[in-house]
């Protein structure tokens, strides 16, 4: 049986590809006129469109990462990254040292919208906590009670709650995994401004 050879993508190929010199020029570019602006007290420019899409794309790039991919609020984890984006830029550094001494304004928005998935994750993480919470002091009897069945329905009732609260036991050891996680990753060494997360990222 013939093995399929994998076809490697190049990097300009994929979807969610950013030309970093390109995309950190316009970056600069804006963020020059947005403080040129400031300085003459006028109107302050909106974002260029090529920018917004690039943060679209970084984040969306980002989130199908196997660190965030498999979550089920994916979406809003991206929506958020792409906002924080859109506020951060105001506050772009265009004297930022960088290995090359050029600006990367592509590692510095990843690590923008690494930090805002950290506390969509941290956010829905409390979200559930509350909701099983609830379900775990729920009285079985209440369940019971408004079953309208012969004991047999009772009994798989029983089963069904039993299971639950096995669920919720097994969920809230998990969220106590991850708290550990987020907690160590603040308490990091200070990220480079030029550190794409690289070592963060699992592909």
């Amino acid at each position: 049986m013939e093995q399929k050879t994998k076809v490697k993508i190049k990097p300009k190929d994929k979807p969610h590809y950013v030309n970093n010199a390109q995309f950190s020029q316009a970056v600069v570019d804006y963020v020059t006129d947005l403080n040129g602006a400031r300085d003459a007290c006028v109107t302050l420019p909106k974002v260029p469109d090529y920018i917004a899409r690039c943060f679209l794309k970084i984040c969306e790039g980002l989130s199908h990462k196997s660190n965030f991919v498999r979550y089920t609020y994916r979406e809003e984890m991206v929506m958020d990254a792409v906002e924080n984006c859109l506020k951060a830029i105001e506050n772009y550094n265009l004297e930022a040292a960088t290995r090359t001494g050029k600006p990367n304004a592509f590692a510095y928005f990843t690590q923008i919208s690494w930090f805002a998935f950290l506390r969509r994750i941290e956010k829905e993480k409390k979200q559930q906590d509350i909701k099983m919470r609830y379900m775990e002091q729920a009285s079985v009897d209440l369940f019971i009670d408004n079953e309208l069945g012969d004991d047999q329905s009772n009994q798989y009732t029983i089963a069904y709650v039993d299971g639950l609260r096995m669920r919720i036991d097994e969920v809230k050891e998990k969220d106590s995994v991850w708290k550990e996680i987020v907690k160590k990753e603040r308490k990091r060494r200070t990220v480079k401004v030029d550190s794409d997360l690289t070592d963060f990222i699992v592909d």
